[in-house]
């Protein structure tokens, strides 16, 4: 099948009733092998001591908040530009779960920085920037609660949603662009990481697991969102049939 046989919510759903049980269960090991792996094999660093167990999901809960946004990103192009019938219930979907690993992102890395910079936050470039990255989901979440019309509300929050999406380049190269507190890139490097492999194997374990949980919280999201949107359509319908004259009323302009 071709990918756009899947715009029809029904064939999708049908995908995801076969896919999210392996997609699950793939999550459930990688989880417990990477929670395994940070916390008793995984060496602790001679200057931070245990503390450093914070970075394996503090990363990871880092990567997937811009990763998630990224894909409300290429959502809303679909939603303004292809037309695709589910690209915004997938931005939708997507919006919450992105600001939970923002947030996460942003409680771990406070936790992690006290006993490294001596205070839980500073206006750093980098961790500003993930801040408003947290107040765009939040914006995002809101608008799509204050329009009734799913349609309107998708397109409106497409446009808000790619304007967004250029606070990405900035967390990404902040450490880099400015001098700031946090440290530069350590695994996603031209020249390879620097961490080593005792540390980086179960960094990138948790990130997978981290990936694998985002994309079943995602599937389901998206399920819960067409039914949603059906038992809508229904209600309607249903509204529309038990008051035909009122609504042809509301159509006509009155002489």
């Amino acid at each position: 099948m071709a990918f756009w046989d899947y715009a029809n919510p029904t064939r999708f759903l049908k995908l995801v009733q076969v896919v999210l049980p392996w997609l699950t269960g793939l999550c459930v090991l990688a989880s417990a092998a990477g929670l395994y792996m940070s916390f008793f094999i995984a060496p602790e660093d001679y200057q931070q001591g245990q503390t450093v167990r914070i970075m394996y999901i503090h990363v990871p809960a880092a990567w997937l908040s811009m990763m998630c946004y990224s894909i409300m990103a290429v959502s809303s192009l679909g939603t303004l530009v292809w037309k695709h019938p589910l690209a915004d219930v997938s931005a939708k979907a997507a919006a919450p779960i992105g600001a939970a690993f923002t947030f996460m992102a942003l409680v771990t890395g406070s936790l992690w920085g006290k006993p490294m910079w001596g205070t839980y936050w500073v206006w750093d470039a980098r961790l500003t920037s993930v801040l408003v990255l947290l107040i765009m989901y939040l914006g995002l979440m809101t608008l799509w609660r204050t329009m009734e019309d799913p349609i309107k509300a998708g397109k409106a929050a497409a446009v808000l949603t790619l304007v967004g999406a250029l606070n990405l380049p900035v967390i990404k190269f902040s450490v880099d662009w400015w001098n700031t507190l946090h440290q530069p890139a350590s695994v996603m490097r031209m020249d390879g990481p620097t961490i080593h492999p005792d540390i980086l194997w179960p960094l990138l374990v948790m990130a997978v697991a981290f990936t694998l949980l985002f994309f079943v919280l995602h599937l389901m999201a998206m399920r819960n969102e067409i039914m949603r949107r059906r038992v809508r359509t229904l209600r309607l319908r249903a509204a529309s049939a038990a008051h035909p004259r009122s609504a042809v009323a509301t159509a006509q302009p009155a002489e």
